[in-house]
C-alpha cells in the first residue's frame, strides 16, 4: 500500500523497518564487490522491465537511482 507523499523511487516506506532502510542493511551485509554487483544488477533489472510491471518512467528513475547509488558508493570508496 502506498502512503500519500511516499517516494517510490528514492525512499519507499515499505523498504524501511524502524530506522533502517533495506539498502543500508544490504550494503552492510555485502562486500564492496558484492554491493557493486547488486547495484548493477538492480539497474539492469529496472531497465529490462521498464513499463512491463508499472509506470515506465518510475522504472527508469529506479534504474537511475541504483546507478547514482553505485556512483556515490564507488566515489566514496576511492577517496
Amino acid at each position: 500500500m502506498q502512503v500519500e507523499g511516499d517516494d517510490n523511487v528514492n525512499h519507499p516506506s515499505h523498504y524501511t523497518n524502524g530506522s533502517v532502510e533495506c539498502i543500508d542493511a544490504i550494503q552492510s551485509a555485502l562486500t564492496p564487490e558484492e554491493f557493486e554487483g547488486y547495484c548493477k544488477a538492480n539497474a539492469i533489472k529496472y531497465l529490462w522491465r521498464a513499463g512491463l510491471k508499472r509506470d515506465k518512467v518510475e522504472d527508469l528513475k529506479k534504474a537511475n537511482w541504483y546507478i547514482e547509488k553505485l556512483i556515490s558508493f564507488l566515489s566514496s570508496s576511492s577517496s
